[in-house]
């Protein structure tokens, strides 16, 4: 019999996981399909406070977002990275009308008019600053928009901005690492296997799964739902509970561009309908474009970028970028389903992102796990594991903060010197794909290549730098099962591949099963 039951592979699924198992519990952890392939590979792919949550006076999940930015980058500097962001400001800015700063502002400043005040803005990020106890990054200052290399892809109108700091995250590989060392520490991970029913049997619950090799049931002492967008769906038709806590399924999208602009530096666009908007350079020739908060109806998977949504982002941009980005310069687009905590908000935007974890302790205890934001996954899964302590005494003490994911054991600065070294002792690699490796795999990048003398000896070439050593990796270490975990979540090559690439490497991986079905 297991200790914890977890059920769903996303980053909190993950997270609590790797905790649990590093505490000593015995953990098994059952993913429908692949791990991340829902909201956890869908996002803005940062770390971040929240800045605009400010407005919505939501101090203490900033902070703790905040506080978490440098405890995560330390943990995981292959792939996670401080980025500096870039806030062009206008006196034409204006807030939405039902934050609780817009009308604070209406009722002693009636005569701004939704307007965002220049001291305003420089207080927020003041806030921004000083409420995680930065200590890494850098501060916010002042850019003259007329000299600085940030304002040359922007309107002539944009004279002035902020510059502050926050962190990339490649969200999918968070996910795949956490899992990964969840199972070092003796957890066992399950992917392509669905949870049929969940059971209360005494002190214990009893749940079925039908994964690759057929229908099993397992025996758990406590039972964890972290299954996002599916979290209601598990309870009233899996655990089959009935319960008045629910879901408010957000859909995020975003756009992938042709790159807009050669420096490294994000911007945050505010725009007078009052919602905001990131630009982020992306895999080194792209633009990143996201989000929007649209209410999500229908099934999760269901979720794409509709047109409205695309042209939406698109405007949005080219009210700031001189040259106006068109749907001619969109290569990809991708949607997600946030599951925020239903709290009765008036609009999608407005909905917390707070998480929410409700325990059932009608029997055999169950954690329901609302809500979240990425930022602060490792925090809800020690609340989590408190949640749970009375059920297991003999469970260690919180031990996750800045402990090294794997491939993540060097400095924060360090990633340069790796790959370097990296290049030293494979000469045949070029700058781009030692610099991926190194992103995506770290120190274990050297693991990976093995003994390979020449470019010849990782094997087949399925382009743009996948090699058959990398392929053998992801499926024997990071549970791919199909050619879209590789080049959509494992990496983000589909950018860069062609269809029969693409349809290459889901034969070679099928066929490698079918060998050794070890591999998976």
């Amino acid at each position: 019999m297991a200790d914890l039951f977890i059920i769903g592979g996303g980053i909190n699924g993950c997270g609590i996981a790797r905790d649990a198992a590093g505490r000593g519990l015995s953990v098994v952890l059952a993913e429908q399909g692949d791990l991340a392939q829902g909201t956890s590979s869908a996002s803005t792919k940062l770390f971040h406070g929240g800045l605009r949550y400010l407005e919505y006076f939501e101090f203490r999940l900033v902070r703790e977002a905040l506080e978490e930015r440098e405890t995560l980058l330390a943990a995981m500097p292959h792939i996670s990275w401080p980025m500096r962001f870039v806030l062009p400001y206008h006196r034409d800015m204006r807030f939405e009308s039902d934050t609780p700063t817009s009308r604070l502002l209406g009722l002693v400043m009636p005569w701004m008019k939704g307007r965002r005040p220049a001291w305003l803005i420089r207080l927020g990020l003041f806030l921004y600053d000083t409420l995680g106890g930065r200590k890494i990054l850098p501060a916010t200052r002042t850019l003259d928009l007329t000299r600085d290399s940030a304002g040359k892809p922007l309107k002539a109108k944009f004279v002035r901005a902020y510059e502050y700091s926050d962190c990339w995250i490649e969200d999918s590989r968070l996910v795949v690492l956490n899992a990964r060392d969840a199972e070092a520490r003796g957890a066992r991970i399950m992917v392509q296997t669905p949870v049929v029913s969940a059971t209360r049997k005494g002190d214990h619950w009893e749940i079925v799964t039908n994964g690759p090799g057929g229908a099993v049931t397992h025996r758990a002492r406590a039972l964890v739902n972290a299954g996002g967008p599916w979290v209601e769906d598990v309870i009233r038709n899996v655990a089959r509970i009935n319960s008045s806590e629910g879901v408010r399924l957000v859909r995020g999208s975003h756009i992938v561009t042709r790159k807009l602009y050669d420096h490294d530096r994000c911007y945050f666009f505010q725009g007078e309908d009052g919602r905001i908007i990131f630009a982020i350079p992306y895999e080194q020739d792209f633009t990143l474009i996201g989000t929007t908060d649209k209410d999500h109806t229908g099934a999760p998977k269901a979720a794409v970028c509709t047109d409205e949504e695309r042209d939406y982002l698109l405007d949005f941009a080219s009210n700031y970028f001189a040259t106006p980005v068109t749907r001619e310069d969109v290569v990809w687009t991708y949607s997600g389903v946030r599951p925020l905590y239903n709290d009765g908000a008036k609009s999608a935007t407005a909905a917390t992102r707070d998480y929410v974890l409700s325990l059932d302790q009608a029997g055999a205890p169950l954690l329901n796990v609302f809500g979240g934001k990425i930022t602060t996954y490792r925090r809800l899964a020690e609340s989590a594991m408190e949640k749970l302590a009375p059920f297991f005494p003999a469970a260690k003490g919180k031990w996750t903060a800045r402990q090294a994911l794997p491939g993540g054991d060097f400095p924060v600065d360090g990633v340069a010197a790796l790959t370097a070294a990296l290049r030293t002792a494979h000469p045949y690699l070029t700058a781009y794909h030692a610099a991926r490796l190194i992103r995506a795999y770290g120190t274990e990048a050297m693991t990976l290549l093995g003994s390979a003398k020449a470019y010849a000896d990782l094997g087949e070439d399925f382009g743009a730098s996948l090699t058959e050593a990398e392929l053998r990796w992801l499926m024997a270490r990071e549970y791919a099962h199909s050619a879209a975990d590789v080049v959509w979540r494992r990496t983000k090559l589909g950018l860069r591949l062609t269809p029969a690439q693409i349809a290459r490497i889901d034969e070679y991986m099928t066929n490698r099963r079918a060998v050794s079905p070890a591999a998976e």
